[in-house]
Protein backbone atom coordinates (compact mmCIF):
# COMPACT_ATOMS: atom_id res chain seq x y z
CA UNK A 1 0.00 0.00 0.00
CA UNK A 2 3.00 2.26 0.84
CA UNK A 3 4.62 1.43 -2.44
CA UNK A 4 1.77 2.09 -4.36
CA UNK A 5 0.95 5.23 -2.27
CA UNK A 6 4.72 6.10 -3.24
CA UNK A 7 4.67 5.44 -6.99
CA UNK A 8 1.30 7.80 -6.83
CA UNK A 9 2.70 10.87 -5.44
CA UNK A 10 5.69 10.76 -7.66
CA UNK A 11 2.95 10.49 -11.03
CA UNK A 12 1.15 13.51 -9.19
CA UNK A 13 4.06 15.35 -8.74
CA UNK A 14 5.54 14.95 -12.15
CA UNK A 15 2.66 16.63 -13.56
CA UNK A 16 2.99 19.28 -11.54
CA UNK A 17 6.41 19.58 -12.76
CA UNK A 18 5.48 18.81 -16.58
CA UNK A 19 3.00 21.79 -16.01
CA UNK A 20 5.56 24.02 -14.33
CA UNK A 21 8.01 23.57 -17.20
CA UNK A 22 5.28 24.08 -19.59
CA UNK A 23 5.19 27.92 -18.03
CA UNK A 24 8.46 29.04 -17.17
CA UNK A 25 9.24 27.70 -20.89
CA UNK A 26 5.56 28.88 -22.62
CA UNK A 27 7.59 29.11 -26.39
CA UNK A 28 9.87 26.13 -25.91
CA UNK A 29 7.37 24.58 -24.76
CA UNK A 30 4.51 25.07 -27.57
CA UNK A 31 6.97 24.97 -30.04
CA UNK A 32 7.76 21.38 -29.08
CA UNK A 33 4.40 20.17 -28.34
CA UNK A 34 3.20 21.58 -31.95
CA UNK A 35 4.74 18.82 -33.57
CA UNK A 36 3.17 16.16 -31.73
CA UNK A 37 0.03 18.09 -32.30
CA UNK A 38 0.16 18.25 -35.59
CA UNK A 39 1.09 14.55 -36.15
CA UNK A 40 -2.46 13.69 -33.97
CA UNK A 41 -4.13 16.03 -35.40
CA UNK A 42 -3.39 15.00 -39.06
CA UNK A 43 -4.59 11.25 -38.24
CA UNK A 44 -7.39 11.91 -35.96
CA UNK A 45 -8.67 14.68 -38.46
CA UNK A 46 -8.40 12.62 -41.65
CA UNK A 47 -9.96 9.48 -40.09
CA UNK A 48 -13.08 11.76 -38.31
CA UNK A 49 -13.67 12.98 -41.73
CA UNK A 50 -13.50 9.27 -43.10
CA UNK A 51 -15.17 7.96 -40.04
CA UNK A 52 -18.01 10.40 -40.73
CA UNK A 53 -18.40 9.53 -44.38
CA UNK A 54 -18.48 5.89 -44.24
CA UNK A 55 -21.37 6.40 -41.07
CA UNK A 56 -23.57 7.91 -43.98
CA UNK A 57 -22.11 5.37 -46.58
CA UNK A 58 -24.98 2.63 -46.49
CA UNK A 59 -27.92 5.29 -47.78
CA UNK A 60 -24.85 7.54 -49.11
CA UNK A 61 -23.41 5.12 -51.93
CA UNK A 62 -26.78 2.62 -51.97
CA UNK A 63 -27.35 4.14 -55.11
CA UNK A 64 -29.12 0.79 -56.40
CA UNK A 65 -31.26 -1.50 -54.86
CA UNK A 66 -30.85 -5.05 -53.23
CA UNK A 67 -29.97 -7.46 -55.45
CA UNK A 68 -29.22 -5.25 -58.11
CA UNK A 69 -26.17 -3.99 -60.30
CA UNK A 70 -26.16 -1.54 -63.52
CA UNK A 71 -24.72 -1.97 -67.13
CA UNK A 72 -23.17 1.21 -68.64
CA UNK A 73 -20.76 1.92 -71.27
CA UNK A 74 -18.57 3.36 -68.68
CA UNK A 75 -18.37 2.74 -64.94
CA UNK A 76 -20.07 5.43 -62.28
CA UNK A 77 -16.86 6.41 -60.38
CA UNK A 78 -14.00 6.91 -63.27
CA UNK A 79 -10.44 6.40 -62.29
CA UNK A 80 -7.10 6.56 -64.50
CA UNK A 81 -6.90 10.00 -66.03
CA UNK A 82 -7.31 10.71 -69.17
CA UNK A 83 -6.31 7.50 -71.10
CA UNK A 84 -9.10 5.47 -69.28
CA UNK A 85 -11.41 8.43 -70.22
CA UNK A 86 -10.72 8.23 -73.95
CA UNK A 87 -11.31 4.53 -73.37
CA UNK A 88 -13.96 4.69 -72.23
CA UNK A 89 -15.69 6.98 -74.67
CA UNK A 90 -14.36 5.16 -77.82
CA UNK A 91 -16.85 1.80 -76.70
CA UNK A 92 -19.96 1.56 -78.53
CA UNK A 93 -23.12 2.84 -76.84
CA UNK A 94 -25.79 0.68 -75.35
CA UNK A 95 -28.93 1.35 -77.25
CA UNK A 96 -32.53 0.66 -76.64
CA UNK A 97 -32.73 -2.40 -78.86
CA UNK A 98 -29.73 -3.95 -76.77
CA UNK A 99 -31.93 -3.22 -73.82
CA UNK A 100 -35.20 -4.96 -75.52
CA UNK A 101 -32.91 -7.48 -76.54
CA UNK A 102 -31.22 -8.39 -73.05
CA UNK A 103 -34.60 -8.38 -71.46
CA UNK A 104 -36.25 -10.51 -73.54
CA UNK A 105 -33.60 -13.28 -73.41
CA UNK A 106 -33.02 -13.07 -69.80
CA UNK A 107 -34.82 -15.46 -67.77
CA UNK A 108 -32.85 -15.35 -64.38
CA UNK A 109 -33.80 -11.57 -63.40
CA UNK A 110 -36.68 -10.60 -61.42
CA UNK A 111 -36.65 -7.01 -63.34
CA UNK A 112 -34.62 -5.41 -65.85
CA UNK A 113 -35.17 -2.10 -66.58
CA UNK A 114 -33.49 1.23 -68.52
CA UNK A 115 -33.13 4.99 -68.14
CA UNK A 116 -30.53 7.65 -69.29
CA UNK A 117 -30.36 11.13 -67.79
CA UNK A 118 -29.61 14.54 -67.93
CA UNK A 119 -30.00 17.96 -66.08
CA UNK A 120 -32.51 20.58 -67.14
CA UNK A 121 -33.27 24.22 -65.77
CA UNK A 122 -36.41 25.13 -67.56
CA UNK A 123 -38.97 23.55 -65.87
CA UNK A 124 -42.20 25.93 -65.22
CA UNK A 125 -45.68 25.82 -64.11
CA UNK A 126 -48.08 29.06 -65.30
CA UNK A 127 -45.92 31.67 -63.29
CA UNK A 128 -43.75 29.60 -60.94
CA UNK A 129 -40.44 27.55 -62.48
CA UNK A 130 -37.37 25.92 -60.93
CA UNK A 131 -34.74 27.67 -59.03
CA UNK A 132 -31.43 25.93 -60.49
CA UNK A 133 -31.06 22.58 -62.46
CA UNK A 134 -32.85 19.18 -61.65
CA UNK A 135 -32.46 15.92 -63.43
CA UNK A 136 -34.94 14.57 -66.06
CA UNK A 137 -34.90 11.03 -66.36
CA UNK A 138 -35.81 8.41 -68.99
CA UNK A 139 -37.98 5.92 -67.42
CA UNK A 140 -39.80 2.57 -67.16
CA UNK A 141 -42.13 1.13 -65.29
CA UNK A 142 -38.80 0.05 -63.02
CA UNK A 143 -36.49 2.64 -63.16
CA UNK A 144 -37.73 3.91 -59.75
CA UNK A 145 -37.02 1.10 -57.84
CA UNK A 146 -33.76 1.34 -59.47
CA UNK A 147 -33.35 4.99 -57.66
CA UNK A 148 -34.23 2.98 -54.14
CA UNK A 149 -37.89 4.83 -54.52
CA UNK A 150 -41.38 4.86 -54.35
CA UNK A 151 -44.20 6.55 -55.84
CA UNK A 152 -45.78 9.00 -52.98
CA UNK A 153 -48.97 9.96 -55.25
CA UNK A 154 -50.95 9.08 -58.66
CA UNK A 155 -49.15 6.31 -60.32
CA UNK A 156 -45.94 5.22 -61.75
CA UNK A 157 -44.66 5.28 -65.73
CA UNK A 158 -45.97 2.14 -66.86
CA UNK A 159 -45.64 -0.19 -69.99
CA UNK A 160 -47.86 1.86 -72.17
CA UNK A 161 -46.89 5.06 -71.72
CA UNK A 162 -43.27 3.63 -72.71
CA UNK A 163 -44.54 1.74 -75.48
CA UNK A 164 -46.53 5.26 -77.28
CA UNK A 165 -44.06 7.30 -76.24
CA UNK A 166 -46.53 9.48 -73.91
CA UNK A 167 -46.27 13.27 -72.63
CA UNK A 168 -46.61 12.02 -69.10
CA UNK A 169 -43.93 12.39 -66.35
CA UNK A 170 -43.68 11.69 -62.33
CA UNK A 171 -42.46 14.37 -60.16
CA UNK A 172 -40.14 14.20 -57.19
CA UNK A 173 -40.85 16.30 -54.40
CA UNK A 174 -38.88 19.12 -54.62
CA UNK A 175 -39.77 20.06 -57.63
CA UNK A 176 -43.34 19.49 -56.10
CA UNK A 177 -42.26 22.19 -53.39
CA UNK A 178 -41.85 24.49 -55.72
CA UNK A 179 -44.09 24.28 -58.63
CA UNK A 180 -47.42 23.24 -56.38
CA UNK A 181 -46.49 24.88 -53.17
CA UNK A 182 -50.61 24.95 -52.51
CA UNK A 183 -51.88 22.67 -55.11
CA UNK A 184 -52.02 18.85 -56.49
CA UNK A 185 -49.68 18.81 -58.93
CA UNK A 186 -51.77 15.35 -60.10
CA UNK A 187 -53.81 15.91 -63.53
CA UNK A 188 -51.38 19.20 -63.78
CA UNK A 189 -49.41 20.24 -66.88
CA UNK A 190 -46.03 21.12 -66.64
CA UNK A 191 -43.16 22.61 -69.15
CA UNK A 192 -39.80 21.32 -69.44
CA UNK A 193 -37.59 22.92 -71.81
CA UNK A 194 -40.68 24.25 -73.86
CA UNK A 195 -42.53 21.27 -73.79
CA UNK A 196 -45.75 20.13 -72.20
CA UNK A 197 -45.73 16.61 -69.84
CA UNK A 198 -49.05 15.66 -67.60
CA UNK A 199 -47.89 14.91 -64.12
CA UNK A 200 -49.21 11.33 -63.28
CA UNK A 201 -47.19 10.76 -60.13
CA UNK A 202 -44.85 12.10 -57.51
CA UNK A 203 -42.20 10.34 -55.40
CA UNK A 204 -41.74 9.60 -51.72
CA UNK A 205 -39.68 12.28 -50.09
CA UNK A 206 -35.89 10.78 -49.73
CA UNK A 207 -34.16 13.61 -48.16
CA UNK A 208 -30.02 14.18 -49.06
CA UNK A 209 -27.05 12.00 -49.23
CA UNK A 210 -23.72 13.98 -48.82
CA UNK A 211 -25.77 17.11 -48.82
CA UNK A 212 -26.86 17.00 -51.83
CA UNK A 213 -31.05 16.67 -51.90
CA UNK A 214 -32.40 13.09 -53.53
CA UNK A 215 -35.42 14.55 -54.35
CA UNK A 216 -34.96 16.95 -57.24
CA UNK A 217 -35.62 15.10 -60.45
CA UNK A 218 -38.74 14.06 -62.76
CA UNK A 219 -39.44 11.05 -64.93
CA UNK A 220 -40.31 10.84 -68.31
CA UNK A 221 -41.28 7.23 -70.67
CA UNK A 222 -37.83 6.31 -71.79
CA UNK A 223 -39.01 6.46 -75.55
CA UNK A 224 -40.17 10.18 -74.52
CA UNK A 225 -36.91 11.08 -74.02
CA UNK A 226 -34.96 9.30 -76.14
CA UNK A 227 -37.42 10.79 -79.34
CA UNK A 228 -36.38 14.55 -77.92
CA UNK A 229 -33.34 14.13 -75.66
CA UNK A 230 -31.03 11.97 -77.08
CA UNK A 231 -28.00 11.94 -79.84
CA UNK A 232 -25.04 10.51 -81.17
CA UNK A 233 -23.51 10.47 -77.52
CA UNK A 234 -26.64 9.20 -75.61
CA UNK A 235 -25.92 5.50 -74.01
CA UNK A 236 -28.53 4.38 -71.87
CA UNK A 237 -28.49 2.40 -68.74
CA UNK A 238 -29.71 -0.83 -67.75
CA UNK A 239 -30.63 -2.24 -64.30
CA UNK A 240 -30.72 -5.90 -63.57
CA UNK A 241 -32.42 -7.24 -60.71
CA UNK A 242 -31.95 -10.82 -59.41
CA UNK A 243 -34.78 -12.82 -57.42
CA UNK A 244 -32.29 -13.39 -54.42
CA UNK A 245 -28.49 -12.58 -52.83
CA UNK A 246 -27.89 -16.83 -54.10
CA UNK A 247 -28.97 -16.20 -57.52
CA UNK A 248 -27.10 -12.72 -57.90
CA UNK A 249 -23.80 -14.04 -59.28
CA UNK A 250 -25.87 -16.07 -61.28
CA UNK A 251 -28.00 -13.67 -62.69
CA UNK A 252 -25.01 -11.50 -63.20
CA UNK A 253 -23.27 -13.93 -64.88
CA UNK A 254 -26.61 -14.02 -67.74
CA UNK A 255 -26.68 -10.77 -68.48
CA UNK A 256 -23.10 -10.26 -68.93
CA UNK A 257 -22.76 -13.31 -71.37
CA UNK A 258 -26.21 -12.17 -73.52
CA UNK A 259 -25.17 -8.47 -73.43
CA UNK A 260 -21.76 -9.69 -75.25
CA UNK A 261 -23.67 -11.84 -78.12
CA UNK A 262 -25.78 -8.90 -78.41
CA UNK A 263 -22.90 -6.50 -79.03
CA UNK A 264 -21.36 -9.40 -80.52
CA UNK A 265 -17.82 -9.75 -78.58
CA UNK A 266 -15.52 -12.57 -79.08
CA UNK A 267 -14.80 -14.81 -76.29
CA UNK A 268 -11.12 -13.52 -76.15
CA UNK A 269 -12.20 -9.61 -75.92
CA UNK A 270 -12.87 -8.01 -72.65
CA UNK A 271 -16.20 -6.68 -71.77
CA UNK A 272 -16.53 -2.91 -73.60
CA UNK A 273 -19.30 -2.31 -71.02
CA UNK A 274 -18.98 -1.97 -67.29
CA UNK A 275 -20.87 -3.47 -63.91
CA UNK A 276 -21.65 -1.05 -61.49
CA UNK A 277 -23.33 -2.68 -57.88
CA UNK A 278 -23.53 -1.35 -54.28
CA UNK A 279 -20.01 -3.61 -53.63
CA UNK A 280 -18.25 -2.25 -56.35
CA UNK A 281 -19.14 1.46 -55.47
CA UNK A 282 -18.27 0.50 -51.76
CA UNK A 283 -14.56 -1.09 -52.46
CA UNK A 284 -14.02 1.82 -54.81
CA UNK A 285 -14.33 4.14 -52.17
CA UNK A 286 -12.61 2.02 -49.67
CA UNK A 287 -9.58 2.47 -52.30
CA UNK A 288 -9.54 5.77 -52.15
CA UNK A 289 -9.80 6.58 -48.57
CA UNK A 290 -6.91 3.92 -48.61
CA UNK A 291 -4.73 5.68 -49.88
CA UNK A 292 -5.79 9.03 -48.04
CA UNK A 293 -5.21 6.95 -44.59
CA UNK A 294 -1.75 6.47 -45.57
CA UNK A 295 -0.64 9.63 -46.68
CA UNK A 296 -2.16 11.02 -43.08
CA UNK A 297 -0.29 8.20 -41.31
CA UNK A 298 3.04 9.10 -43.48
CA UNK A 299 2.37 13.00 -42.17
CA UNK A 300 1.65 11.87 -38.80
CA UNK A 301 4.96 9.42 -38.30
CA UNK A 302 7.36 12.00 -39.70
CA UNK A 303 5.80 15.16 -37.46
CA UNK A 304 5.83 12.97 -34.20
CA UNK A 305 9.53 11.88 -34.87
CA UNK A 306 10.22 15.54 -35.17
CA UNK A 307 8.19 16.33 -32.41
CA UNK A 308 9.74 13.32 -30.10
CA UNK A 309 13.03 14.49 -30.78
CA UNK A 310 11.70 18.11 -29.67
CA UNK A 311 10.34 16.08 -26.59
CA UNK A 312 14.49 14.72 -26.14
CA UNK A 313 15.51 18.00 -26.06
CA UNK A 314 13.20 19.86 -23.85
CA UNK A 315 13.87 17.11 -21.35
CA UNK A 316 17.31 17.09 -21.63
CA UNK A 317 17.70 20.85 -21.13
CA UNK A 318 14.89 20.40 -18.24
CA UNK A 319 17.60 18.06 -16.17
CA UNK A 320 20.43 20.20 -17.03
CA UNK A 321 18.73 22.75 -15.54
CA UNK A 322 17.44 20.49 -12.20
CA UNK A 323 20.94 19.31 -11.26
CA UNK A 324 20.85 20.50 -7.87
CA UNK A 325 17.09 20.12 -7.45
CA UNK A 326 17.98 16.16 -8.18
CA UNK A 327 20.73 16.20 -5.93
CA UNK A 328 18.92 17.54 -2.84
CA UNK A 329 16.39 14.73 -3.39
CA UNK A 330 18.48 11.96 -4.10
CA UNK A 331 20.34 13.73 -0.49
CA UNK A 332 16.97 13.20 1.17
CA UNK A 333 16.40 9.72 0.25
CA UNK A 334 15.06 9.73 -3.29
CA UNK A 335 16.32 6.74 -5.01
CA UNK A 336 17.11 6.13 -8.94
CA UNK A 337 13.75 4.64 -9.63
CA UNK A 338 12.34 7.41 -8.03
CA UNK A 339 13.96 10.25 -10.70
CA UNK A 340 13.78 7.81 -13.08
CA UNK A 341 9.77 7.43 -13.00
CA UNK A 342 9.35 11.36 -12.12
CA UNK A 343 11.17 12.39 -15.73
CA UNK A 344 9.55 9.70 -17.69
CA UNK A 345 6.13 10.33 -16.51
CA UNK A 346 6.88 14.30 -17.29
CA UNK A 347 7.74 13.58 -20.17
CA UNK A 348 4.80 11.34 -21.07
CA UNK A 349 2.56 14.40 -19.37
CA UNK A 350 4.06 17.01 -22.00
CA UNK A 351 3.40 14.21 -25.00
CA UNK A 352 -0.02 13.54 -24.06
CA UNK A 353 -0.88 17.73 -23.47
CA UNK A 354 0.48 18.26 -27.26
CA UNK A 355 -1.85 14.78 -28.18
CA UNK A 356 -4.89 15.68 -26.39
CA UNK A 357 -4.66 19.21 -28.06
CA UNK A 358 -4.15 17.29 -31.32
CA UNK A 359 -7.39 14.96 -30.73
CA UNK A 360 -10.01 17.76 -30.03
CA UNK A 361 -8.35 19.39 -33.06
CA UNK A 362 -8.51 16.47 -35.55
CA UNK A 363 -12.43 15.92 -34.42
CA UNK A 364 -13.60 19.55 -34.52
CA UNK A 365 -11.98 19.67 -37.82
CA UNK A 366 -12.70 16.37 -39.41
CA UNK A 367 -16.64 16.98 -38.26
CA UNK A 368 -16.88 19.91 -40.76
CA UNK A 369 -17.03 17.42 -43.21
CA UNK A 370 -20.62 16.65 -41.87
CA UNK A 371 -21.34 20.36 -41.18
CA UNK A 372 -20.53 20.67 -45.08
CA UNK A 373 -22.74 17.47 -46.46
CA UNK A 374 -25.29 17.69 -43.79
CA UNK A 375 -24.75 14.02 -42.20
CA UNK A 376 -24.13 13.11 -38.65
CA UNK A 377 -20.96 14.19 -37.10
CA UNK A 378 -18.77 11.42 -35.39
CA UNK A 379 -16.41 10.66 -32.73
CA UNK A 380 -13.80 7.91 -33.72
CA UNK A 381 -12.70 6.96 -29.85
CA UNK A 382 -10.86 3.97 -31.59
CA UNK A 383 -8.77 6.57 -33.19
CA UNK A 384 -8.69 9.12 -30.37
CA UNK A 385 -7.31 6.26 -28.09
CA UNK A 386 -4.59 4.81 -30.62
CA UNK A 387 -3.44 8.61 -31.03
CA UNK A 388 -3.04 9.28 -27.14
CA UNK A 389 -1.44 5.68 -26.92
CA UNK A 390 1.14 6.33 -29.68
CA UNK A 391 1.71 10.00 -27.65
CA UNK A 392 2.51 7.89 -24.41
CA UNK A 393 5.23 5.78 -26.53
CA UNK A 394 6.54 9.00 -27.90
CA UNK A 395 7.14 10.36 -24.66
CA UNK A 396 8.92 7.13 -23.12
CA UNK A 397 10.89 6.09 -26.28
CA UNK A 398 12.30 9.59 -26.52
CA UNK A 399 12.28 10.64 -22.67
CA UNK A 400 13.71 7.47 -21.49
CA UNK A 401 17.75 8.65 -22.18
CA UNK A 402 16.82 12.06 -20.02
CA UNK A 403 15.33 10.49 -17.76
CA UNK A 404 18.27 7.45 -17.34
CA UNK A 405 20.61 10.35 -17.43
CA UNK A 406 18.59 12.05 -14.61
CA UNK A 407 19.01 8.90 -12.61
CA UNK A 408 22.51 8.27 -12.92
CA UNK A 409 23.75 11.58 -11.37
CA UNK A 410 26.08 11.41 -8.91
CA UNK A 411 24.46 13.30 -5.94
CA UNK A 412 27.79 14.72 -4.74
CA UNK A 413 28.64 16.45 -7.77
CA UNK A 414 25.00 17.63 -8.12
CA UNK A 415 24.71 19.88 -4.77
CA UNK A 416 28.19 21.36 -5.76
CA UNK A 417 26.27 22.42 -9.51
CA UNK A 418 26.38 25.98 -9.60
Amino acid sequence: MTKRSHLKNTIKESLFMALSSIRENKLRSILTLLGITIGVFSVIGVMTAIRTLESSIESGLNVFGTNTFMIQKTPIIQLGGHGAAQKYRNRPNITYAQYETLKERAKLPIRVSVSDGRSVRSVKYKNKAVKRSVGLAGADAGTLRSYNAYVGEGRNITGDDVQFSRNVCVLAMDIVDQLFPFENPLGKSIKVMGLDYLVVGTVERRGTAFGQSQDDFLLIPITTYLQRYSDHRTSLSITVESESAETYDKTMDEAVGILRMIRKLPPEKDNNFEISSNLELLDTFGNFTGGVKLFALAVSVIALLVAGIGIMNIMLVSVSERIKEIGIRKAIGATKRDILTQFLAEAVFLSEFGGVAGVLLGIGVGNLVSVALNIPAVIPFDWAFYGLAVCSVIGIGFGIYPAWRAANLDPIESLRYE
